[in-house]
């Protein structure tokens, strides 16, 4: 039961994903967000089903993001969050369920990284519009 609930929560979290996309096509700041934070929450709870089934493990820690990114763009960010998740799957599919929760863990990094930025410009766009 758990696996088949990890298994949802990344397809889930992979078409937020592209909803979060098209929306930054169109200019939709509002939607993005929406769509990222409805990813990342799928992300959390595939997470937390993950650290049930392997509850022994704690190598999370040794996959560490770049934590200064040089160039940091919304876009890209989604793009790379979103393959991350599909590659998550194929593991998943593949019963190699570590390598699915390391791509997991690992795209919900990106997500935390388009959060921190849409709340700068939403910050931004606040003190210009003051």
């Amino acid at each position: 039961m758990k696996q088949e609930n990890i298994f949802k929560a990344i397809t889930s979290a992979i078409a937020y994903l592209e909803d979060s996309i098209e929306a930054l096509a169109k200019k939709d700041e509002k939607k993005v967000a929406h769509f990222a934070w409805r990813a990342a929450s799928d992300l959390e709870y595939a997470l937390f089903l993950f650290s049930l089934t392997h509850q022994d493990e704690t190598e999370s820690s040794s996959w560490k993001l770049n934590p200064h990114p040089k160039q940091v763009e919304t876009g890209p960010l989604l793009i790379s969050a979103q393959d991350l998740l599909k590659e998550a799957k194929n593991s998943f599919e593949a019963d190699e369920l570590h390598e699915a929760h390391k791509k997991t863990w690992m795209a919900r990094g990106h997500l935390l990284r388009v959060h921190d930025l849409l709340e700068k410009k939403l910050r931004k766009d606040e003190k210009v519009s003051s």
